[in-house]
């Protein structure tokens, strides 16, 4: 399978044919980064774990060259860097069983640009192969511009898909901005309490990153348990472990549903929320 970079990597860690690993796929996530398929995608890789007829792919588009680094990462060269991130993605794709990983590695620029005909084919060719039941994908209210940038290219190309090769959920999660903003009624509750040991391991392996002072692998799992506890007032916990979620499946349900006000009705939900509650009081 060619892919427009010469340089994207390909990793079946139980050895078939990649087509094949493509072909068994049913959750499949699309992150920017190295990392960032374990941490929006938690909850496709948790319910594929060990099972005989579910599978995860992860889809990695960056190449992480320009991540930050400090420690004993902060003299390598963005070259050196971005083989550590491939070969890290790799370790998390044995860790996790997926079915296979492959990364785009296209520089962040490259993502940021509004047209971008190779990247839009490359992820075309994955979805048609792998025809996903969930997809999930990073949330369109990220403050992160390159994730933004993937999202938006990633519903481009399911909207590019026959109907009866559109998955069944696209869900948009959380990395760079959380989502327990969003009222309760727009929340997409992702349960990720099961496999505990696997959810940190899947972090721990990005040591170029936990090594340069960025803590993922206390902070993911600490926001996730911190949405368990903080989702409802009174009861107890009902999971011990949640992501969110924005349902994207509609903008991919309806093409001329705009992907802008989409997004913007869904913070004045929020805003109007917040009025009126504080209204009742006065």
């Amino acid at each position: 399978m060619q892919f427009n970079n010469p340089d994207a990597d390909t990793y079946v860690p139980d050895s078939i044919f990649l087509t094949d690993a493509l072909a068994r796929t049913t959750h499949l996530g699309i992150g920017a980064h190295p990392d960032d398929n374990e941490i929006l995608g938690y909850h496709g890789i948790s319910e594929c774990f060990n099972q005989k007829d579910l599978w995860y792919t992860g889809v990695t588009v960056t190449d992480g060259a320009s991540s930050p680094r400090a420690g004993k990462y902060a003299e390598y060269l963005d070259a050196e860097i971005r083989e550590i991130r491939m070969r890290e993605q790799r370790e998390a794709a044995d860790i996790g069983k997926y079915s296979c990983q492959i990364q785009l590695r296209y520089s962040s620029k490259d993502v940021k640009q509004k047209y971008n005909p190779d990247l839009s084919n490359d992820l075309q060719k994955i979805l048609e192969i792998a025809a996903p039941r969930v997809i999930y994908l990073h949330n369109l209210a990220d403050k992160h511009d390159t994730h933004v940038a993937t999202v938006i290219h990633s519903l481009k190309a399911i909207r590019a898909l026959s109907s009866e090769k559109r998955p069944d959920k696209v869900y948009g999660c959380e990395v760079w901005r959380d989502l327990d903003w969003l009222i309760d009624s727009d929340k997409k509750l992702l349960p990720v309490d099961k496999h505990k040991e696997i959810a940190t391991s899947l972090l721990e392996v990005y040591d170029s990153q936990i090594a340069s002072g960025k803590q993922y692998d206390l902070a993911v799992i600490g926001r996730r348990r911190a949405h368990a506890t903080f989702f409802e007032f009174s009861g107890s916990d009902k999971v011990k472990a949640i992501t969110w979620a924005i349902d994207l499946t509609p903008l991919i349900k309806n093409e001329k549903l705009s992907v802008v006000d989409y997004t913007l009705d869904l913070i004045e939900s929020f805003k109007t929320d917040v009025k009126n509650r504080i209204e009742k009081f006065l």
